[in-house]
């Protein structure tokens, strides 16, 4: 069955490690994520874009999907299912497809807006025991059609929000979705602190996980993040593994391309991504 975040991030926060949140987009993704979770012992975070959730037919579709792969593949370790980066009517449809966890991004509105949808959703997450995240400053990059400039965010705003009861709060320190620039000048740890010394024990989120140098990561780790997110690095060892098994032209005499073994390749790539991340996140046999 799908769990809250809660009580995983707590946990998390308390031992000084992090949890991964892995971006889905089909079946196969979703079973990559879930057998290495198993394998290590890992408790897990499945993210589900607007995009994605559009691309797989709906979000009751995703949630009735992966419900139906926990049991199916006798899954024990945590699992949350979460939408990423969610608009105001997004979380409330994820909240009806029987979703464990939400994301409302509410860092393009006015810090007023913010808090007043945010505030709203709390309370409809509390009573249906649901996580939530809340989004202060924005996420430099763009995914899946959200565009952020990359804004550290304002210590005193990610207190606001944090004070309305949100489970975790992805707070703007420098990071962005997608690849790093090679100009980029790296985390803002003075942000970080600024935000963890007004926020308290809240869990604070790392998005655009991909390519931030090990040594910021187990940093960021060590001043309260709780939870980094990855998709991009995803998305490239799923190409590049699918584009190999293509150039090497093994289709069925001439017939065209078995699609279950054309996907195998990418999907132990995102296995084996999403491993090496558990390790470094320090998450492995913590479920």
């Amino acid at each position: 069955m799908l769990v809250s975040a809660k009580e995983m991030l707590e946990k998390a926060r308390d031992g000084k490690y992090a949890v991964g949140q892995f971006n889905i987009n089909n079946l196969e993704w979703s079973k990559a994520v879930l057998q290495a979770a198993q394998e290590l012992n890992s408790p897990v975070i499945l993210g589900v874009s607007e995009g994605a959730g559009k691309y797989m037919t709906g979000y009751k579709t995703v949630s009735a999907m992966v419900k139906a792969m926990i049991e199916e593949m006798n899954i024990t370790v945590p699992v949350a299912l979460h939408l990423d980066h969610g608009s105001y009517d997004g979380c409330y449809k994820c909240i009806e497809a029987g979703f464990s966890s939400i994301m409302f991004d509410g860092s393009h509105y006015p810090i007023e807006e913010n808090v007043e949808k945010t505030t709203e959703l709390v309370k409809v997450c509390k009573e249906k025991g649901m996580s939530i995240e809340a989004e202060v400053g924005s996420i430099g990059g763009e995914e899946d059609g959200v565009v952020g400039m990359g804004e550290c965010a304002d210590p005193n705003e990610c207190k606001q929000v944090a004070d309305l009861g949100v489970t975790m709060l992805a707070a703007g320190i420098g990071n962005i979705h997608g690849k790093y620039p090679a100009d980029w000048a790296g985390l803002s740890f003075e942000t970080l602190a600024a935000i963890k010394d007004k926020v308290g024990d809240m869990p604070l989120v790392l998005h655009g996980g991909t390519g931030i140098p090990e040594d910021q990561i187990k940093k960021a780790i060590s001043l309260g993040v709780a939870k980094i997110n990855v998709n991009t690095e995803c998305q490239l060892t799923f190409a590049e593994g699918t584009r190999k098994y293509i150039e090497a032209g093994k289709d069925l005499e001439g017939k065209g391309f078995d699609p279950r073994k054309l996907l195998a390749p990418g999907t132990e790539a995102i296995k084996t991504t999403v491993k090496e991340k558990m390790e470094l996140f320090g998450s492995v046999g913590k479920a």
